[in-house]
């Protein structure tokens, strides 16, 4: 991929144009409703108040927020059935959008091949929209016996052996899924991760895994693991789509495998204690996970880096959907790159993105100014995520983690989410608390909780 240099725009906060379109309200407003329906029935829906009476500037800011928020909910929640009411002015353009050829066809198609059906977007009244309707999971961690969980990143997989809960060997393996256009070169990698884990143990109980991408049971959707098998090799997907069958009928022993970001959260609730977290994982790219506040999973796909977090429709470009503004740019590698390119470092081309992300952790170690303010500024954009987020996801606790917060760059960004959050909304200042687990929970947690998921079968030890 060419990599081009991106000017840094102004930022544009999410809530601050849903306070603008409240502060617009003067008595009784219209609603304008927004519901993904996914499987088993399950619906997101959200209900954002407007203006009766709008002028042509107004309409289309209302216009592009509804537009942003359909699209939040659906790589939020996931979804093969749009429903929109309200003005035709402001739905109707979104409909349209969620079509083969429409603006967002990168979604149509996206959401289309995980759910095996086709994207359907229409408009009804308000009283055919479908209620709210979602369930949560419980899910019970163990961590006795012999266990290996893994974490499949973009530029690492992570494996880690426990013995009756203790760590006994862990390991961070490089890898190229991304462009690896063969499954054959995933199933080998993997196997051979998980064969060197193993010899750590005197036998193998059970099997858990944390991945990237979207899941449906334990089938792989999407994900930037198999992009080039996806775009180069199509004959081969079926056969990544299933990886993790082809695994499981290998080691015979009790096995799951769940999107890395519910095992961020996940891993928040074991070593921490906590319930209602959302995790957020910056690293390739954004990964993000939820645990409600009754320690459940709601099966959501939560793909936040597809999401928006900035309302600029200038604001910089991810290079796979083409949108604008979306989380993998605030909350990853990529962010750090071209936060760093604006800046003024200049990469060899054919650096790598982790190899940038040293470049300027080394940078910031050193107290580059120019470093300093990249960390400052992915802080930034997270201290105004935050809100933002809550309103579609109900959290007291946000755990931040992976390879971007790793060494003072975390600690900056941290501090600098932190401070922003108390001094531009203190409401939610006060009730959700950002925190970062410890150095190597932060690198290895999320191996380790996923090996903690799959339930032994009793006789089998």
């Amino acid at each position: 991929m060419t990599r081009k240099t991106i000017k840094r725009p102004d930022f544009q906060a999410p809530m601050g144009a849903l306070f603008e379109i409240y502060e617009g309200i003067s008595g009784k407003p219209d609603i304008v409703s927004i519901a993904w329906e996914r499987e088993e029935g399950k619906v997101y829906r959200y209900d954002l108040p407007i203006p009766k009476r709008l002028d042509p500037e107004a309409l289309r800011t209302v216009a592009h927020v509804v537009e942003r928020i359909a699209k939040f909910i659906v790589w939020a929640a996931g979804g093969w059935k749009l429903y929109l009411a309200g003005p035709d002015e402001i739905v109707r353009p979104i409909a349209r959008a969620y079509t083969p050829r429409g603006a967002r066809a990168f979604d149509w198609d996206f959401f289309t091949s995980i759910y095996g059906r086709p994207v359907e977007a229409v408009v009804v009244p308000h009283s055919k929209m479908p209620e709210m309707t979602e369930k949560p999971q419980r899910v019970k961690t163990v961590a006795d016996g012999c266990r290996i969980g893994f974490d499949l990143g973009a530029s690492d997989f992570k494996i880690s052996a426990l013995k009756d809960g203790e760590v006994v060997f862990s390991k961070e393996f490089p890898w190229d899924p991304r462009n690896a256009p063969d499954p054959a070169y995933h199933y080998a990698r993997i196997t051979e991760g998980l064969k060197e884990a193993a010899a750590a143990l005197p036998r193998v109980d059970a099997i858990g895994g944390s991945t990237a991408g979207t899941l449906v049971g334990q089938k792989m959707g999407i994900a930037s693991l198999f992009r080039a098998v996806k775009e180069q090799n199509p004959d081969k997907f079926p056969e990544a789509q299933n990886l993790f069958f082809r695994l499981e009928k290998d080691w015979g022993v009790p096995f799951a495998i769940y999107n890395d970001g519910d095992v961020t959260a996940l891993a928040g609730m074991i070593t921490m204690g906590r319930k209602g977290i959302l995790g957020v994982a910056m690293g390739s790219s954004e990964a993000v996970g939820y645990v409600d506040p009754k320690g459940a999973m709601t099966g959501r796909i939560s793909e936040l880096a597809f999401a928006p977090v900035d309302f600029n429709p200038k604001a910089p470009r991810d290079e796979w959907s083409g949108d604008a503004g979306v989380g993998a740019m605030a909350f990853s590698q990529q962010a750090v790159n071209w936060l760093a390119e604006a800046e003024g470092f200049a990469f060899p081309e054919e650096m790598a993105l982790p190899e940038r992300l040293k470049t300027v952790q080394a940078a910031v170690e050193k107290g580059d100014a120019r470093a300093v303010r990249v960390f400052v500024e992915i802080g930034r954009f997270l201290a105004h995520a935050i809100p933002w987020y809550h309103e579609f996801y109900d959290y007291s606790n946000m755990m931040v983690l992976g390879r971007v917060t790793s060494g003072l760059g975390g600690e900056l960004i941290l501090e600098t989410a932190r401070t922003l959050l108390k001094d531009v909304y203190p409401e939610w200042a006060e009730k959700i608390d950002v925190f970062m687990p410890d150095e190597t929970a932060r690198r290895l947690g999320q191996s380790v909780a996923a090996a903690q998921i799959p339930q032994i079968r009793k006789g089998k030890r």
